[in-house]
């Protein structure tokens, strides 16, 4: 059974039909068991990590990594040619943004890029619903009016990526067989409505309903997925194989099953991408109690250039096409500000960087956050395509990768600076306001900030307390030092909002629990939800539902 407990807000009575939330409620019963036990070995790996253990490439799936004759399914309709792909939240907006943008694909981001408020989820829902069917509009509150003016046909394909296994939707509560009642899987909530609504419209209009699928640190996640799939198939009538799934490479963990991820995901699987924020993060998080040897410096030092980086892209390349698959490559956070040209040419300059990069190195294709970025993209992926819609067929055979590599932190290690050290805290603490208010994707000092961007802020400065790390002009990092540069930072960016709507003391009170607290949270966004975002509201429907 699934209760709706959230209030009414736009867009309820075109998603939360009684028959989308009977689909969820089959999800859920299906498959929500699995989660929590695939949680459970989240948190059972972490803490042999942290004990000393370091990741391996596992001996008991060696027979699939050795076995050469398997493929992937690959790209599926409208996914041949994914040369740039543009990223971005589902609000109407930033969708007709994205759809008029001249990208090959859209990823609508319900995870990172977006603050999971009640609106927002239930929002970006419909938004998709509208969009699939060439219906979308959206008036601004000064008047202007926003149209999809590409052909449907030339829209970019939709990749929709759902929030990960770690998150719960508390807006809705389900009940198991047994009578136990607990918060709705985020995941199964975002992937079951989008499906519901839009896999056979899609699919009729010459696509299909296709996902990223964030924060896996296992194959056995991505079985998880797979079973979902087959099943959400079969309920629906859909021929299995239809969907197709590109996986986020973003944690360490899954770095040593890449092969193995693949393979649980054969029969829907289009590829893989370096989600390389997250992937800093995960590493930072994962090692955080390990000493020295996994600390790093600066964050602006953390390059793809750097040895462990260029380990992990290369490997990532090299399984790809081993196995048929595209490789796609990551976000580079520089974005250009139409009112500073200077500005603007140095963003662009270092995306054209990372792009060529990326592109001589075997990716079929990559990621940016604005519009203006396309043609930079565009152009270096186009030198190295030419016609071509991917280069799957480039084997890097040239790639050797061991665990040594991959986990060969001490080369990155930088400066920490006490401009540094105040940047951090800057950001985590402005990403977190605007997280408050609703907004996921935020600029912020030329750069593109989203829940990643901003963990790798709060885990820094939480590893360099740790690991008592001084600074560059000699000043010790510790929780003293930080409390009072988020306190100075409150008392000066509230100064300047301009009114009593900003969300800056809420987001300091936060900040200072998830950075300077005793217990580390293992994401920011959890506690940060849990407190803030979740509505109480008069119940929509409480649906009892056949299991």
């Amino acid at each position: 059974m699934i209760d709706i407990t959230g209030p009414a807000v736009p867009g309820t009575d075109h998603i939360l039909t009684q028959e989308a939330i009977a689909f969820i409620d089959h999800l859920h019963q299906a498959f929500a068991g699995r989660r929590q036990e695939l949680l459970a070995e989240r948190q059972q790996r972490r803490a042999l990590v942290g004990n000393g253990r370091d990741p391996k490439f596992l001996s008991t799936t060696a027979s699939v990594r050795e076995d050469p004759t398997w493929r992937v399914a690959g790209a599926g309709p409208g996914l041949t040619d994914r040369r740039v792909e543009i990223t971005g939240p589902t609000d109407p907006k930033m969708a007709i943004n994205a759809l008029n943008s001249g990208a090959r694909v859209w990823l609508a981001d319900l995870e990172d890029a977006t603050s999971p408020t009640w609106e927002n989820i239930v929002g970006g829902q419909r938004t998709l619903q509208r969009a699939v069917r060439g219906e979308l509009s959206f008036t601004s509150a000064d008047g202007k009016d926003y149209r999809v003016t590409t052909p449907q046909e030339f829209t970019p394909t939709v990749v929709m990526r759902p929030r990960g296994w770690h998150l719960v939707e508390k807006h809705l509560s389900f009940t198991d067989r047994s009578g136990r009642t607990a918060p709705a899987s985020a995941s199964l909530v975002d992937l079951g409505l989008y499906f519901w609504h839009n896999a056979a419209e899609l699919v009729a209009s010459g696509r299909g309903p296709y996902f990223y699928l964030p924060k896996l640190e296992s194959h056995l996640e991505a079985r998880l997925w797979n079973d979902i799939f087959v099943f959400a198939q079969q309920r629906i009538g859909m021929p299995v194989g239809t969907v197709r799934a590109t996986v986020l490479i973003e944690t360490i963990p899954a770095a040593f099953e890449m092969e193995e991820i693949l393979y649980e995901l054969r029969d829907h699987c289009a590829g893989l991408n370096a989600g390389r924020w997250d992937y800093i993060f995960s590493i930072i998080k994962t090692f955080e109690g390990r000493g020295k040897r996994f600390a790093f410096g600066d964050r602006s030092g953390i390059t793809m250039t750097v040895p462990f980086m260029r380990a992990y892209t290369e490997l990532l390349v090299a399984t790809c096409h081993k196995r048929g698959a595209h490789a796609i490559g990551g976000m580079s956070a520089f974005i250009p500000n139409r009112r500073d040209p200077e500005a603007t040419q140095n963003a662009l300059a270092k995306v054209a960087e990372d792009k060529r990069r990326e592109a001589g190195d075997g990716f079929d294709g990559t990621w940016v956050a604005h519009p203006d970025l396309i043609p930079t993209a565009l152009a270096e992926f186009d030198a190295v395509l030419g016609d071509r819609p991917n280069q799957v067929g480039r084997l890097r055979d040239d790639v050797e990768v061991t665990e040594r590599d991959l986990l060969d932190i001490t080369s990155a290690a930088g400066e920490v600076t006490d401009a540094g050290v105040r940047s951090n805290v800057s950001v985590a603490l402005r990403y977190i306001e605007a997280w408050l208010r609703g907004t996921g994707a935020v600029a912020i000092d030329g750069l593109m900030e989203d829940a990643a961007t901003a963990e790798i802020s709060r885990s820094l400065l939480r590893q360099w307390i740790d690991n008592r790390v001084v600074t560059s002009e000699g000043a010790e990092v510790t929780r003293e030092r930080v409390a009072a540069l988020i306190d100075e930072e409150t008392r000066r960016r509230s100064a300047g909002a301009g009114g009593d709507s900003d969300r800056f003391a809420d987001a300091a009170e936060l900040l200072h629990e998830v950075c300077l607290a005793e217990e580390f949270p293992t994401f920011l966004t959890i506690p940060a939800y849990a407190r803030f975002l979740v509505e109480a509201g008069d119940r929509v429907d409480a649906l009892e539902l056949a299991g």
